[in-house]
């Protein structure tokens, strides 16, 4: 008899597109039908067959503090007791705007959208609004939702799929988008040099996130920001996997650059629906109703995902979860490289805080080139046996793992456990 998960499948499949309301939730390539998940708490996950799994997926990166974490379940029942929606400011919108300024080094003004995808695109209209440019220059692997200009080699579930750019994207579109190598700043000279006054915005994830997870090679990120400057283009960094999550102050902390704008989601949301973009004042005063750069949207601001993003952020700053998170990100990084040293397994193995990435190949990772060099064919053995041994990762090898404060040790370690038996299978 079929489980219950394939059976919601074939039903979903007959109404939904493909089965799934987002494309890297399928599985495709993975030799197996998605599971259904029927609730979560802290670092596990159960699905409508009863299966358990220690879940390192965290809705893609907002479960920060573990999945229905008591003050954020409590703070989103208290704000749906007063509303659900308004279409009005409301206090927590001020609340909200007030932290993101405060911790995020670059950012003096902010506004509230529902998605990383709307967040980047009104950063791009800004840019484009603000200095009267039209070119784009973005980088291959780098995912920033599915904008129609950005939609030009893009990692995330576009690279999963096997389609790293999407159909039904005007040419007009795609033309005013120069897609170049990450980390090779001499590319990027060149393409400033081919388009003078022509560019209005380099976006980046400043560690790319959506094509597995690699860093930038030293002062790639600062001279960037100098070509930035020097040709008047703005620098915007999509830190909605990063922000919050690598630092208080996200990558730009890390790295102590300040891009002139910054996309954010995820954390931000405590779990719901949202986003944010922000940057230096006189950027985002060009936004209506003060400026020419038409921005809008009914559920911005909603109160519930304002109150479930204040709580998580709140309660993350009161126990040091950075601090946490790279304790537990430490440990299973010691743990998973013992395994493959043990096993002699020619595999590299990335980690930042708690986002982390094991690449199946022997070769270093520095960009999309070189993530697509490793056997997709191994990861799917890799991970139907973790799978099957209760430990759920990331769908897709071009895809990040995420740790949050709610795993144990004792979860890490029968995570390590499960790895290596895994890894010997694969």
């Amino acid at each position: 008899m079929a489980s219950q998960s394939s059976q919601l499948f074939a039903q979903a499949q007959k109404r939904i597109p493909g089965g799934v309301n987002s494309p890297v939730r399928a599985f495709r390539g993975l030799g197996r039908d998605p599971f259904f998940v029927d609730r979560a708490e802290g670092a596990k996950i159960w699905d409508v067959d009863g299966n358990e799994y220690i879940d390192y997926v965290g809705s893609w990166g907002p479960a920060i503090l573990g999945h229905a974490p008591p003050v954020v379940v409590e703070a989103v029942r208290a704000a749906a007791s007063r509303g659900v929606s308004f279409g009005i400011p409301n206090p927590l919108e001020v609340e909200m705007a007030e932290l993101i300024c405060a911790w995020v080094p670059s950012i003096e003004k902010v506004r509230m959208v529902n998605s990383g995808t709307e967040a980047t695109m009104s950063c791009l209209r800004l840019a484009r609004g603000f200095t009267g440019r039209d070119k784009i220059i973005k980088f291959e692997g780098c995912y920033h939702g599915h904008v129609d200009s950005l939609l030009v080699q893009a990692g995330s579930g576009a690279l999963t799929h096997g389609r790293p750019d999407s159909a039904g994207v005007p040419a007009d579109f795609a033309a005013l988008t120069i897609s170049l190598p990450f980390n090779d700043i001499e590319a990027v000279r060149t393409a400033f040099s081919a388009n003078a006054n022509s560019i209005a915005a380099v976006i980046l994830e400043p560690i790319p996130a959506n094509a597995g997870l690699y860093f930038p090679r030293e002062n790639f990120l600062e001279s960037l920001r100098n070509e930035c400057t020097k040709h008047g283009a703005l620098l915007i960094f999509d830190e909605v996997m990063t922000g919050f999550r690598v630092a208080r102050g996200g990558a730009q902390e890390l790295f102590g650059i300040r891009p002139d704008l910054t996309a954010l989601g995820k954390v931000i949301g405590g779990g719901l629906p949202v986003g944010a973009f922000g940057g230096r004042a006189e950027i985002m005063d060009q936004l209506s109703p003060t400026g020419p750069v038409y921005q809008a949207g009914t559920l911005s601001g909603n109160p519930l995902a304002m109150a479930a993003g204040l709580a998580q952020l709140r309660e993350l700053d009161r126990i040091d979860g950075w601090k946490l998170l790279e304790n537990a990100g430490a440990h299973l990084e010691e743990l998973t490289r013992a395994a493959l040293n043990d096993l002699k397994l020619p595999c590299v193995f990335h980690r930042i805080g708690s986002m982390f990435c094991l690449f199946f190949t022997a070769d270093p990772v520095v960009d999309l080139a070189s993530a697509k060099r490793s056997d997709a064919a191994k990861f799917a053995r890799y991970f139907r046996a973790c799978l099957e041994r209760g430990v759920y990762f990331a769908p897709s090898q071009f895809e990040t793992g995420f740790l949050s404060t709610a795993h144990t040790t004792d979860e890490i370690k029968r995570t390590a456990a499960v790895m290596r038996e895994a890894l010997a299978l694969s």
